[in-house]
């Protein structure tokens, strides 16, 4: 998400944008924060002025007089007690702080998964999962130093040096003077080494991303790098990414390590421009020794919470990148809800039902309409899906053939509302009940919660998470007991592979189902759907990829499935298409009637 320029202040390298009011928008105790952070910096700046008065008193009084220690005993308390308060605040302002960093990098991550959910899985297939792992991870962990640093520094910055000038016209007035008139020379100069920082952190991070993005995908493929023999070809292509990503950093750190030299430059030239009138005055007599130690003890004080905001300002680039990538997530709209919930299908067979004997009553069920639908994916000449039209009717078992790339997946993707159309309609509605409350409405439209609490959706490659077999199968239904869980297992013909495990349906699963075939995978995401027990029923090719001997268990499994619900189903194997009530063949995104070949013509069929 880049900030408008409108939206940009720059002042003093203090980069005070729609970014950072978002980030602190997003800290839910911002006004409390804020407030306990300048209370610390007005204090400090107390502390800092009660610190040099103390100590110039202790210093002129040691020259002038030659006291004893005793005699200095006081001051030397008090000293160590305004030493011990500012330690207290330096420690108060860490704790505030990393609380406040810690809360908005929890909400961000929330609002980032819960917003990607909404965007859908249609925005999720063109971004990168090692980019986005990358963001939500270690990205938002480099917004501590925002929060630790940078912030709190930036309330130093805005009371201190105030607060060291007021005093000081009320000192010495030519100091004070010389302070005002080079005090802003340390934001000039980190305004414009600050512009360097930011390109250099965003190409920084770029190469972060393509790092993280590569390995990923080394390590994810790495069974058929290895069977291809271009494992070592990828492992060098990781390692140019890495030393891409190296030089990137070390290019940030020039920047950040120069930037720093020309701020602590700037401050102590100065420094140095108040220091050596007071020398001379203070030998012709015109200021004392008291006065003078005090200027000298409260100038480097006025000039370093703007150097150091400098130096935080460039260790926070990175978390600031990070956020601005977050935010243009969140910026990104998601599919607008209708006023009014989905149409809802009651469960006729009721809480007491068996699992897999689904009750469709005859008017109870969907009608499903695609009218004249077209999609279009970014960086493709052809539709995907071509002025498709197609009415399927409760009950009703319709099977899509077609050779690959057809359209087959992007319809189901449509019907499942994962997919949003260019043009065209999709309807949705049930033939009884109130106009009002059983639509017809456009899909797109409706909760899309609501609407997949309808479905049962059995994927060419069923993803299975790293948890148990039960965990896994009652995904369909989340209150599903452990009876469901098991009857839903043996109506996919699961149940005597899980048997065989070492602790059966607590057996814990490796990442993405590791350790089981592909007919086993594909027999859980059957019993999955068993555990649903949804009235409406999508299947992409659930044989693919399947021997002889898998294929007819799951082609079982299935056929006790679909018994007495909507079916969708997408085919290349003649045993799922067998008892299907129509068959439409799609060709480059174009629908005809029957699976054999025919002219490639828009058609509706009904």
């Amino acid at each position: 998400m880049d900030v408008p320029a409108s939206d940009r202040h720059e002042i003093g390298g203090v980069l005070l944008n729609a970014l950072a009011r978002r980030l602190l928008a997003s800290l839910p105790s911002a006004p409390i924060v804020c407030a306990a952070l300048a209370a610390l910096a007005a204090t400090s700046a107390v502390l800092i002025i009660s610190q040099a008065e103390v100590l110039a008193e202790i210093l002129a009084t040691g020259v002038r007089d030659q006291p004893a220690v005793g005699a200095l005993s006081g001051p030397l308390v008090m000293l160590g007690g305004i030493l011990a308060a500012r330690a207290a605040l330096s420690w108060a302002g860490q704790i505030v702080a990393q609380r406040a960093a810690a809360a908005v990098k929890s909400r961000l991550r929330r609002e980032a998964l819960a917003h990607a959910q909404q965007l859908g899985p249609g925005w999720l297939s063109g971004q990168h999962s090692g980019g986005i792992t990358t963001t939500l991870g270690r990205g938002l962990d480099a917004l501590d130093p925002y929060f630790t640093g940078y912030v709190p520094q930036l309330f130093n910055a805005a009371v201190v040096p105030l607060a060291v000038v007021t005093y000081l016209l009320t000192t010495d007035l030519a100091s004070a003077l010389i302070i005002c008139l080079t005090l802003p020379l340390i934001p000039v100069f980190g305004v414009l080494v600050g512009l360097q920082t930011r390109r250099a952190t965003s190409r920084q991070w770029q190469a972060l991303e393509r790092l993280g993005g590569r390995f990923l995908d080394l390590v994810a493929g790495l069974p058929t790098l290895r069977a291809f023999g271009r494992a070592r070809a990828q492992a060098r292509a990781v390692r140019d990414a890495a030393d891409e990503h190296r030089r990137a950093t070390m290019r940030t750190l020039r920047v950040a390590f120069l930037s720093a030299l020309v701020l602590e430059l700037v401050a102590t030239l100065s420094v140095a421009l108040v220091a050596v009138p007071v020398g001379l005055r203070l030998l012709g007599g015109e200021l004392d020794l008291r006065t003078a130690l005090v200027v000298l003890l409260l100038a480097p004080e006025a000039y370093f919470p703007l150097r150091s905001l400098g130096a935080q300002f460039h260790a926070s680039t990175e978390g600031l990148e990070v956020a601005q990538r977050v935010f243009g997530v969140l910026d990104q709209a998601p599919t607008p809800l209708a006023a009014r919930p989905a149409p809802l299908i009651m469960n006729t067979n009721g809480p007491d039902r068996s699992i897999g004997v689904h009750d469709q009553r005859s008017g109870a069920g969907w009608v499903i309409e695609l009218d004249e639908v077209s999609v279009h994916y970014p960086g493709r000449e052809t539709p995907a899906l071509d002025r498709a039209s197609l009415t399927l009717a409760p009950g009703e078992r319709v099977a899509l053939v077609g050779p690959s790339g057809a359209g087959k997946s992007t319809l189901l993707g449509v019907v499942l509302g994962l997919v949003r159309p260019d043009s065209g309609r999709v309807l949705v509605s049930t033939p009884d009940g109130p106009a009002e409350l059983y639509g017809p409405a456009e899909l797109p439209t409706v909760d899309p919660e609501q609407w997949r609490e309808q479905l049962a959706w059995v994927p060419q490659r069923p993803h299975l998470f790293a948890r148990t077999v039960a965990d896994n199968i009652r995904l369909g239904c989340p209150s599903a007991s452990d009876a469901d869980v098991e009857r839903a297992a043996a109506l996919a013909h699961a149940d005597g592979f899980i048997d065989e495990l070492p602790r059966r349906y607590e057996t814990q699963l490796g990442e993405r189902g590791v350790g089981l075939s592909a007919g086993q995978r594909q027999r859980i995401a059957l019993a999955r759907a068993f555990v649903r027990d949804a009235p409406l029923l999508v299947l992409d090719e659930p044989t693919a990829g399947l021997d002889a001997g898998s294929e007819s268990v799951v082609v079982a499994a299935a056929e006790r499935l679909m018994a007495g619900r909507t079916v969708l189903v997408v085919a290349h194997r003649p045993a799922m298409v067998t008892g299907a009530d129509r068959v439409l063949r799609l060709e480059h995104g174009y629908m005809i009637d029957g699976p054999g070949p025919g002219s490639a013509q828009p058609a509706v069929m009904h």
